[in-house]
């Protein structure tokens, strides 16, 4: 098994490279046909066609996609992510300063969503076909089916404009003390939150009654282990594999609401930086953006597939 390990990870590594590959020709190919100009958007409306022409030719605009798309292959492998369009500025240091922003973001979400989800799923799984749990099904399959975008929404209609609690826009920079820091963050934490606790709990309930339902645990209810012992020290080690895989998987969609998200609020994160850069026409710093999103997910995907394989004895065996 130990000699098997770094196989797996280097197997699970090598298929996640070659996936990021794949997407980098889709992303390059789907931002070469957005439409519009990228050196008239730069230019405006009112530069002749001479200044136009000397744009495309400095940015490399008349290359073939070919050529273009090796030059940005190769620069990003190199660490060189190229120069932002509409700015002048390196898209490597426009993506350092949001980068922090929607960290700290997606951190604050995970430390109050992943307890409270397997909270409710260890409680649920535990209350099977009683009310507590019949009342759980019904609140997360309401959490789930609800888009991020309405509960943004929502959000900001309460608690900012009938109410007055909350600040509708998320200035960062504004922070100055505790109390600053929860009303700002307070609803863009409580959209992302929604779902993310919905998904999580529904998949840790699915584990845990997976578990309570195995041999080992009848054996231990008819030897007269207490229900709570049975699923806290038996099942619950358990089913410690298949949880992390759901948790992993769920943060994984946490990456399509944080764009809603900061795009709703005017967060100044990297989610938000990428919906102006497409505005822009800003091509690389759409593509780095975008990359950068692929990669996180595909992380997040590969340690919930090691999770799951490492949980299961007979994938693990294989």
């Amino acid at each position: 098994m130990r000699n098997a390990m770094p196989k797996l990870v280097l197997g699970r590594l090598s298929s996640s490279l070659l996936t990021l590959f794949l997407v980098s020709l889709v992303i390059f190919a789907i931002t070469s046909l957005l439409p519009g100009d990228t050196a008239q958007q730069i230019l405006g409306q009112f530069a002749t066609p001479e200044q136009v022409a000397a744009l495309r030719e400095e940015l490399g605009l008349n290359q073939s996609p070919l050529v273009r798309y090796w030059h940005w292959l190769t620069g990003f492998a190199t660490g060189d992510l190229g120069m932002s369009a509409s700015n002048g500025m390196p898209v490597a240091q426009l993506m350092n300063d949001r980068l922090p922003n929607s960290l700290l973001l997606a951190a604050i979400t995970t430390a109050i969503s992943v307890p409270i989800a397997l909270t409710m799923g260890l409680v649920a799984a535990m209350r099977r076909g009683g009310n507590i749990d019949r009342a759980l099904n019904v609140v997360t399959l309401s959490m789930v089916a609800v888009p991020e975008f309405l509960v943004a929404t929502l959000a900001v209609l309460i608690f900012a404009v009938h109410l007055g609690w909350l600040p509708a826009l998320s200035y960062v920079s504004t922070v100055e003390s505790v109390g600053d820091f929860v009303r700002i963050y307070a609803m863009p934490v409580l959209t992302l939150c929604c779902v993310l606790i919905a998904q999580m709990a529904r998949m840790t309930r699915a584990a845990l009654i997976d578990q309570l339902d195995s041999a080992y645990i009848e054996m231990a209810r008819l030897k007269g282990v207490p229900p709570v012992r049975r699923v806290l020290r038996h099942a619950l080690p358990n089913a410690v594999g298949p949880i992390a895989n759901a948790v992993a998987l769920s943060l994984s969609y946490l990456l399509g609401g944080v764009i809603i998200v900061e795009t709703i609020f005017n967060y100044p994160g990297i989610a938000s930086l990428m919906v102006d850069a497409v505005s822009n026409r800003d091509l690389a710093l759409v593509q780095a953006c975008a990359m950068l999103f692929c990669g996180a997910y595909l992380i997040l995907v590969m340690v919930a597939d090691l999770c799951a394989i490492l949980s299961n004895p007979r994938l693990r065996n294989r």
